[in-house]
């Protein structure tokens, strides 16, 4: 797929700022795919790491992990307030553009039902995983809980077919850098950047 064109790009900010938005933000994106929002105006906001993994050595699942339920989805988003800075933390709609994200997907927490500590959300199609969203309540860290996880939908991932599994995460976030390279992921020379403007 081509990248965007600067006039592209500039008629949907026209659109966004006609419908009352004021600020802007893209999903990750690659240098290729940068350089029509560059043309209008989009600093970089975040840069971040890309990673791979081959799916062949899976960390073990050792903790009991089970699906969510709907009235979950609140607690999930509290768990994710706790892990994530503002920018990037999920409210509900956000949530739900990462379970719809792919054809197939897999939503697991840890925790009682009146406190859940973790949580993951992985997605596949055309045969590549993808760990859309990971995140452990600063309490319940260094319990193996991160790597459960992982564990957990990288399993999913090659039972269902996918080649290898990606996911990205900020060059800042050291902790979440440490954890997917302890799982067997490599960081990829091309990395992401999410740009934004104000309208």
């Amino acid at each position: 797929m081509r990248p965007l064109s600067a006039d592209f790009v500039r008629s949907c900010l026209d659109r966004l700022r006609a419908r009352g938005f004021t600020f802007v933000v893209t999903s990750a994106l690659s240098e290729a795919e940068c350089a029509g929002f560059f043309g209008v105006g989009f600093d970089v906001q975040e840069e971040l790491e890309l990673l791979a993994h081959d799916l062949h050595t899976i960390p073990e699942v050792q903790h009991r992990l089970r699906r969510p339920r709907r009235r979950d989805r609140r607690r999930v988003l509290a768990v994710d307030a706790t892990a994530f800075d503002t920018f990037w933390r999920l409210h509900e709609g956000g949530l739900e553009d990462a379970l719809g994200a792919t054809p197939a997907v897999r939503f697991r927490v840890h925790g009682r039902r009146d406190r859940l500590d973790s949580y993951v959300i992985g997605g596949r199609g055309a045969g590549t995983g993808y760990i859309q969203r990971l995140a452990v309540h600063p309490a319940s860290r260094g319990q193996g809980l991160g790597r459960s996880l992982v564990g957990d939908v990288l399993r999913w991932m090659r039972r269902h077919g996918a080649g290898r599994a990606l996911v990205n995460t900020q060059l800042t976030n050291e902790a979440a850098l440490a954890l997917y390279r302890s799982c067997g992921f490599r960081v990829l020379p091309e990395g992401l950047r999410v740009l934004a403007r104000a309208l």
